[in-house]
């Protein structure tokens, strides 16, 4: 009877141990804010493109431009980092490069850019109306600004993350951390 005793005892005890939390996103969630985002854009393959034919996949998608001097190639440049980090899950990840110069940024440009950093990468592009329309539909904001050599395109920075299912889940500030933007694509991977 003892013996029955202390062993329900050392189990009544192994079920007070406080639960374990759940991990938490690093990145902002914009869930609520984002719910009806999408864009109708072209692909630099030329295939036309929503935020539907990823479905399955994690999407991360950012707006740029290629002439860029800066953000946009340290973004790939992140991203294509994060893909390593992700090994066998990266077939999972869908890296979207969505273009605010379409003027400049014809599709052959577009791809020699986004697939020096990662072979599946793919940049977007759309004529003035849809490249607007995209943009306000994730609250990125970009304009034109004249230099004496041409122009340059001021832009929102971050990466935009969306679940497999297709819901826009986070927003990931430029220069956060790959180690944590790899953790977060993971929970998103597993259902988070």
């Amino acid at each position: 009877m003892r013996s029955l005793f202390i062993l329900l005892l050392v189990a009544l005890l192994a079920g007070c141990e406080k639960p374990k939390p759940l991990p938490q996103f690093h990145a902002s969630d914009v869930g609520a804010m984002l719910t009806q985002a999408d864009f109708h854009l072209i692909d630099h393959n030329g295939k036309p493109r929503t935020l539907a034919d990823f479905r399955g996949k994690v999407v991360a998608l950012f707006f740029g431009y290629t002439h860029c001097p800066d953000v946009c190639p340290t973004t790939l440049a992140d991203l294509a980092q994060v893909m390593g980090m992700l090994g066998a899950d990266a077939g999972r990840v869908q890296v979207l490069f969505i273009t605010i110069d379409p003027e400049r940024d014809k599709p052959e440009l577009l791809a020699k850019l986004v697939t020096s950093f990662y072979p599946s990468f793919l940049g977007l592009h759309g004529d003035a109306q849809a490249t607007e329309q995209a943009a306000k539909a994730f609250y990125m904001m970009y304009q034109k600004r004249p230099t004496s050599s041409g122009y340059n395109m001021d832009h929102s920075t971050g990466t935009i993350l969306i679940d497999p299912n297709g819901k826009i889940r986070l927003h990931a500030p430029f220069a956060q951390r790959a180690e944590w933007l790899a953790d977060d694509i993971r929970l998103l991977l597993a259902g988070r």
